[in-house]
C-alpha cells in the first residue's frame, strides 16, 4: 500500500514506537484522509519533529466510560486501539498553526506508553493484528452496498440533508465506507466502534447499525428493552 510517497507492505514496516495525537471523537482509517487544525505548541513541536523523520503519527482518543481516567487530567487513559497516520500534506498558516492532512496506514494495538522528556505522548506499538489493512480490496466484496446505501438516505431523510450521489455512486465499497464512518456524527464510542471493526465488511454493518439506531431514536421508534 502506498501512502504519499511511502510504501507499506508488511507489518514489519511500520514502526514500533510513535508519537501519538490524542483526540476524542477524530477517526482514522486505512487509505482515507483526516484533515488536522494542529495549533497546541506541544503538538506543534510533535509535528515539526515528525517531518523532520518518517512522518507518521498515532491518533487515539482518550480512553471513555466507566473506566476511563478524571477527564480533567491532562494526559489521559488511550484506547487500546488506534491508526497510524502519515502526514502527506503539510502547510504553514503563518500564525503559528499547520494545517496538515494524514493519510491511513494501518491500525494498531497500544502495547504501553512510553517516559519521554518531550511535551507530547509516545507509545509502543503492535500492527500485527490488523496487518490485513495494508492489502488493498481486502473484503471489498463482503460489503452489503445496499444496505449502507439505504441507511445513509434514511439519515438524510431523517436530517433534511441532501449528499452528492453522484460520487457515492462512483465510489468504492472501501471508499464509500470510510468516508461514511469517519464523516459520521456520532460519539466516541460509536467512532471506537467503527475503528475496531475486524474487517471492512464488519465496519460497514457496524456503521448501518449505528446508523439505524440513531434514525430510530429520531424518530421515538426505538425498541423499549424489557
Amino acid at each position: 500500500m502506498r501512502i504519499g510517497n511511502a510504501l507499506y507492505e508488511t507489518v514489519d514496516e511500520i514502526p514500533s514506537i510513535v508519537p501519538v495525537f490524542p483526540l476524542s471523537g477524530a477517526l482514522l482509517l486505512p487509505r482515507a484522509h483526516l484533515p488536522l487544525n494542529i495549533f497546541e505548541p506541544r503538538y506543534v513541536k510533535m509535528i515539526d519533529d515528525v517531518m523532520a523523520g518518517d512522518r507518521v503519527i498515532g491518533m487515539v482518543q482518550p480512553r471513555f466510560g466507566a473506566d476511563a481516567d478524571d477527564e480533567s487530567v491532562e494526559e489521559p487513559a488511550l484506547c487500546q486501539v488506534g491508526a497510524l497516520g502519515r502526514i502527506v500534506s503539510y502547510q504553514e498558516s503563518g500564525d503559528g498553526r499547520y494545517l496538515i492532512q494524514l493519510g491511513g496506514v494501518c491500525r494498531f494495538t497500544v502495547l504501553e506508553e512510553l517516559p519521554t522528556p518531550l511535551p507530547y505522548r509516545k507509545c509502543r506499538i503492535s500492527a500485527e493484528r490488523f496487518k490485513s489493512d495494508l492489502l488493498t480490496d481486502a473484503c471489498e466484496a463482503d460489503v452489503d452496498r445496499d444496505a449502507l446505501i439505504r441507511a445513509f438516505q434514511s439519515y438524510l431523510d431523517a436530517n433534511d440533508l441532501e449528499a452528492d450521489w453522484k460520487s457515492v455512486r462512483s465510489a468504492s465499497n472501501e471508499a464509500l465506507v470510510n468516508t461514511l464512518a469517519m464523516m459520521s456524527p456520532y460519539g466516541p464510542a460509536e467512532k471506537q466502534a467503527l475503528l475496531e471493526a475486524p474487517d471492512l465488511a464488519a465496519r460497514a454493518a457496524t456503521l448501518v447499525a449505528i446508523t439505524e439506531m440513531e434514525v430510530a431514536r429520531q424518530s421515538g421508534d426505538e425498541p423499549v428493552l424489557n
